[in-house]
């Protein structure tokens, strides 16, 4: 006993440098919990030794909701992968260096810490490993994993990427130039339905239906006045048949009665852009909520005539919806459920095609102090209304349902129906990580979150402070 706990403060003490390194320390005085808290699925004897230690400190100086490695291999290192090999026993020590209430959870090997509540508290959980695998430990307060508290633990050699996984995330910073003062013209438009094996997570994939590869799909611009004549092609590929429904379009359908489209063929429309506005499109096969849950969904803008005011920067988002037998965070391929969507039991909830998609910095919304934005937002669906919100600022004008007529100025939070849309606009004055989110925020929980960083020079007369731990912004 007396050994355990000269270890547990020689833990503790290597702790208390690393988070002196990054200029925080924990309590002097620290409440030492039980050594060894050990899951009930998986007992270890109390006099067997384990053969792999790891030490996880939260938060390490970071001012972020993260694990930092104390100590070998994955020292100082964030959210570290913990390797050990079957038939290990493994002994992880929790450490609170942020003085907010956190946990360690494994859930496939029923492997819980209990909270360490205070500044300097340690906890111990000992476990062992008898199976091959890639597990998540993450932190299981509400709210702490989503904001990045988790990382890997690997039993055996790294699994392979999930296969046949590619990136289906369209960037939003990819969209058509705006369309200025032109006269009407016959623009074409071309479209392919493919689908793909895409990654949907973090080792994990899903089988997505898609426009051009990606979702949402591409952005389609035109004028008001302007002839469209639209193409839809569908990979030979395809196991279904696919079509497009164009909510600018007046006639029939969308456009959906001219291309019911089956694989390895090709269909055409023409209309004209009567009405302008931001517009969903979206696939209207049956099942219509089927593949518009798997991705077939996009927006199509019809500028006014002289086009829109000049902005620096525009971006182009949209939320849906997954529905997968696995429930959410399950690693390799998902398979699509018909009883969830039924149900309108989505078990991820995403911008832009894939969970977190947008909090990946090649994908992030990026500008500056300064400039003007403008943010194209719609809703896929094919369920859930979008309470759309950028964490942090204020909408200097937002058009509601689209409606690209007078705009509501001051705008906190806009109400997105499925298959409705908004355009918002602001100026940015403060540099930082903004967060857009739908304000329904358990979704948050579910995947749905996106990263608008701004960089430029700090305007202490609009906001300063000192920054503290735990918000996960």
């Amino acid at each position: 006993m007396k050994a355990q706990a000269t270890r547990s403060m020689f833990l503790l003490a290597c702790a208390a440098l690393l988070l002196a390194a990054c200029g925080s320390t924990p309590e002097p005085t620290p409440t030492l919990a039980p050594a060894n808290q050990i899951p009930t699925a998986a007992p270890v004897q109390a006099d067997l030794t384990p053969t792999v230690e790891f030490t996880l400190v939260t938060g390490g100086g970071t001012n972020t909701l993260v694990f930092v490695g104390v100590g070998g291999a994955i020292d100082k290192q964030v959210n570290p992968v913990l390797q050990v090999q079957p038939g290990d026993v493994v002994e992880i020590t929790l450490v609170n260096g942020d003085g907010v209430m956190h946990d360690l959870a494994i859930d496939e090997l029923q492997v819980a810490s209990g909270s360490v509540d205070l500044q300097g508290q340690i906890k111990t959980v000992t476990f062992q490993v008898n199976q091959e695998g890639e597990f998540i430990y993450y932190c299981s307060v509400p709210g702490h994993r989503q904001a990045g508290m988790f990382g890997k633990l690997i039993v055996g050699e790294p699994a392979p990427v999930a296969s046949g996984g590619v990136s289906v995330v369209h960037n939003p910073a990819d969209l058509p130039e705006p369309i200025g003062s032109r006269g009407p013209t016959n623009v074409r438009v071309d479209l392919t339905a493919k689908e793909v094996e895409g990654q949907l997570a973090d080792g994990t994939t899903f089988s997505y239906f898609t426009f051009n590869g990606t979702i949402p799909g591409p952005m389609l611009r035109v004028r008001q006045g302007d002839t469209v004549e639209l193409h839809l092609k569908n990979e030979t590929s395809s196991a279904f048949p696919h079509s497009i429904d164009l909510h600018a379009v007046t006639g029939p359908g969308g456009g959906a009665v001219f291309t019911q489209t089956n694989p390895g063929q090709e269909t055409s429309f023409t209309f004209q852009a009567l009405n302008v506005g931001l517009y969903v499109y979206h696939c209207a096969t049956p099942s219509v909520a089927h593949h518009i849950a798997n991705g077939m969904y996009g927006l199509i803008l019809v500028e006014p005539l002289g086009g829109l005011p000049s902005v620096d920067r525009e971006f182009y988002v949209m939320q849906g919806e997954v529905y997968s037998e696995q429930p959410f965070g399950t690693q390799g391929h998902l398979d699509f459920s018909e009883t969830k969507l039924l149900a309108e039991a989505p078990e991820y909830f995403v911008f832009n095609g894939a969970a977190g998609a947008l909090t990946q910095d090649a994908h992030a919304l990026h500008a500056s102090v300064g400039e003007t934005v403008r943010i194209f937002f719609g809703v896929g669906g094919p369920n859930f209304t979008s309470s759309f919100h950028v964490i942090g600022e204020i909408f200097d004008r937002a058009f509601p349902f689209a409606a690209l007529g007078s705009p509501l100025e001051d705008v906190q939070t806009v109400s997105v129906p499925p298959g409705g849309a908004t355009m918002v606009e602001f100026e940015l004055q403060v540099p930082g990580r903004y967060i857009l989110v739908d304000h329904a925020l358990s979704r948050l929980e579910r995947g749905l979150a996106g990263y608008l960083i701004v960089d430029g020079p700090e305007a202490p007369t609009v906001f300063q402070g000192t920054m503290t731990s735990g918000s996960g912004h």
